[in-house]
């Protein structure tokens, strides 16, 4: 990584660290900082343990001014849909983070930028360092630009299959399933594409590392489908 990498990843953060290390170390997944021989010390693992809990403090407070009439059962499950490891995923890979990770060399071999819970642990770091380095303030303007965005949007992709069940299963006779189309790439790195039925319909199609996650998706497709629909 050049610094220029690292200005990139300030700008991205909207924050200019005092202390570039934090950032380095935010970026650091226990693998390289293993080969590097800083052990856990080296890693980002303490930034992640600190960004999540920045991260609920702040998407509390959020969620308690935009929704004051909402209960706390409610609130806690739209908190959930925001911060869970999926939506952090792809949070963190519409600002670009994957690019900026230092993974060992065989994490990096295994398809480790690209799994969800190395990349969501890494926003958490992130959002960690920028709290460290520049505090409150500085950590809920990035939380709030990555994270707090587009909520009904986040919260459709998190509940995907749930939503989806919910809304069809009053249709009489016909029940909702999935299957999986095809599977590619090594065992390390499989790629799952799995289409949705309500029926013999096909109401959508997705695909990711992971059954459970192609799944996901295609309950997402499929409800911006019904959407467009209505």
């Amino acid at each position: 990584m050049t610094q220029n990498n690292w200005k990139q990843l300030e700008a991205i953060c909207g924050h200019t660290f005092r202390d570039p290390s934090l950032l380095r170390q935010a970026m650091t997944h226990t693998s390289f900082a293993n080969e590097n021989r800083t052990g856990h010390a080296g890693s980002n693992e303490r930034l992640e343990f600190l960004g999540d809990a920045v991260l609920e403090l702040i998407s509390s407070e959020y969620l308690c001014e935009k929704c004051p009439d909402m209960p706390e059962g409610d609130l806690t499950r739209l908190r959930a849909s925001l911060v869970c490891e999926p939506t952090l995923a792809m949070d963190a890979r519409e600002i670009g983070l994957p690019a900026f990770l230092l993974l060992g060399k065989g994490e990096e071999q295994t398809g480790g930028r690209q799994r969800d819970s190395l990349v969501s642990d890494a926003l958490e770091a992130l959002i960690g360092a920028v709290y460290r380095d520049g505090g409150l303030e500085k950590a809920r303007s990035f939380i709030l630009r990555t994270v707090l965005n587009d909520i009904e949007h986040k919260r459709l992709f998190s509940d995907s299959k749930t939503i989806l069940q919910e809304r069809l299963q009053k249709k009489d006779g016909d029940v909702i399933r999935y299957e999986t189309v095809s599977q590619t790439g090594p065992d390390h790195a499989r790629l799952f594409t799995v289409r949705v039925y309500l029926g013999e319909e096909v109401l959508g199609e997705g695909d990711g590392r992971s059954k459970k996650a192609a799944e996901q998706k295609a309950a997402y497709h499929a409800l911006i489908r019904l959407k467009g629909n209505d």
